[in-house]
């Protein structure tokens, strides 16, 4: 099944670069160096979990982080070529104790016990590319943004790398095409390339933009002995007058966890151990707009003898596009939750352009807990578990100046789960802040004059 899916898009990316629908992305290259551009991304990130359960200890990471990338145009022609590349470098900031949000990379433990976190590290790779038309082949160090294998870029401090080759196809107008293979997997906070022991990555899909209202998309991946997924959506906007509108999205994820990564996923398992493992979690959602005010409510639930279980062996960070997803994800298995979502913008309001905030209460239950502990009986201890968060965030983005585009964001989650989900199952209860500041500057947009290098 795989191997012909790979087969058809292998074929789709040539066929649809022969009946091109639009202008040519290689066509109205500038050059090489013309189009280069240069950013450095000075990011703040603090993240404090005040724990509730008893004997859980509290955890704070805090540190400073710089990301620098590059990226070049395309070589006039036909084919054209260029580079890119990548590279951070971070420190914390504290002591950092019990960290273990993906924040600050750990020394190697011994036991059980989270090792000492790293006072500073850096990490970094490059990319060559080649675009002929209007598809992209890249190879080298890169950022995934598949909806099933999603590289995590803005929750935690640094992003998530991946390795490999990668191609992205346009060539019939509102369409995108997207096929990838990757070897190695570098987390947000990890110091190997290939902490994950990623075997390999296959991703593949495609969107296509409908019309102005409606959006439509698919997505796959299979990693070798570990799992194979699948993504739909559908999303659906209905404008009501020029500043009101409606919005319905349904997505869902259909996932097998192979027996061999049984032991990564088995605090929301249930059944017998050393087995293949399914599941499928849907969201649906409906959002009212009006100027500056925004209403969502949504419903997600959880099928299959296994919860909605990511970032475990390399499939992203990010890979939980669902609208149920805050500092809980609510996909516990069998859970069924519901939201309501408000958001007003500030800026439409005119207090302050770019100020946002966003308030939800997410509430979850019927979530099936299997005694999957270290010397546990693996039997059921509850088909009727339940989990709550409330959760706001205030955001805020220079519009013009100097400091145009520094965002800061201020989030708390207060979340609290039964006992019978509590931290040795699942997150545990947990009141949480998070701070982010970002300042992307923008260091170079190259433009050499040649002409004036001649003269002299």
């Amino acid at each position: 099944m795989l191997k012909s899916k790979k087969l058809t898009l292998a074929v789709l990316i040539p066929m649809t670069c022969m009946s091109v629908s639009y202008a040519s992305e290689q066509s109205e290259t500038k050059g090489f160096v013309e189009d280069s551009t240069a950013t450095l991304t000075i990011r703040n990130g603090w993240i404090y979990r005040d724990k509730k359960d008893p004997g859980v200890h509290d955890q704070s990471s805090w540190a400073q982080g710089f990301i620098a990338s590059y990226e070049s145009g395309f070589t006039p022609g036909i084919v054209g070529f260029g580079i890119d590349a990548v590279g951070d470098f971070a420190f914390k900031l504290g002591d950092n104790k019990h960290s273990g949000q993906e924040m600050i990379p750990l020394h190697h433990s011994n036991n059980d016990q989270p090792g000492k976190p790293y006072n500073q590290w850096s990490r970094g790779g490059a990319s060559v590319k080649a675009r002929i038309s209007n598809t992209t082949i890249r190879y080298g160090t890169q950022i995934s943004n598949l909806p099933v294998l999603q590289s995590n870029t803005k929750a935690r401090l640094l992003p998530e790398y991946y390795n490999g080759t990668s191609i992205t196809s346009r060539e019939i107008k509102d369409l995108e095409v997207s096929l990838a293979y990757y070897t190695k997997d570098q987390g947000s906070a990890q110091i190997a390339t290939d902490q994950n022991h990623l075997k390999r990555a296959i991703a593949y899909g495609a969107k296509y933009k409908v019309n102005d209202q409606f959006n439509v998309a698919y997505y796959g991946a299979d990693l070798k002995n570990a799992l194979n997924r699948h993504y739909v959506n559908l999303n659906y906007k209905y404008p009501l007058d020029a500043d009101r509108s409606l919005t319905f999205d349904a997505m869902a994820y259909h996932t097998k966890y192979e027996k061999d990564v049984y032991d990564k996923i088995s605090y929301t398992t249930t059944g017998e151990a050393n087995t293949d493992k399914k599941n499928t979690i849907f969201g649906l959602s409906s959002s009212y707009n009006t100027g500056p005010h925004n209403v969502m409510l949504a419903y997600q639930q959880n099928t299959g003898d296994s919860g909605y279980a990511y970032n475990f062996v390399g499939d992203g960070a990010g890979t939980v596009y669902l609208p149920n997803s805050y500092m809980s994800d609510f996909v516990g298995n069998k859970e069924k939750s519901v939201q309501v979502q408000y958001n007003l913008d500030l800026g439409k309001l005119g207090v302050l352009p770019g100020l946002n905030w966003t308030t939800a209460y997410v509430y979850g239950w019927d979530i099936n807990v299997q005694d999957n502990s270290k010397n546990g009986t693996g039997k059921l201890i509850t088909d009727n578990a339940k989990e709550r968060e409330f959760f706001n965030q205030v955001s805020y983005t220079v519009q013009s100046g100097a400091a145009k585009d520094l965002s800061v964001k201020v989030r708390n989650s207060i979340y609290r789960a039964s006992q019978d989900y509590n931290a040795n199952q699942y997150i545990g209860s947990t009141n949480e802040w998070r701070v982010f500041i970002d300042y992307p500057w923008k260091i170079l947009k190259i433009n050499l004059l040649i002409k004036d290098e001649s003269r002299t």
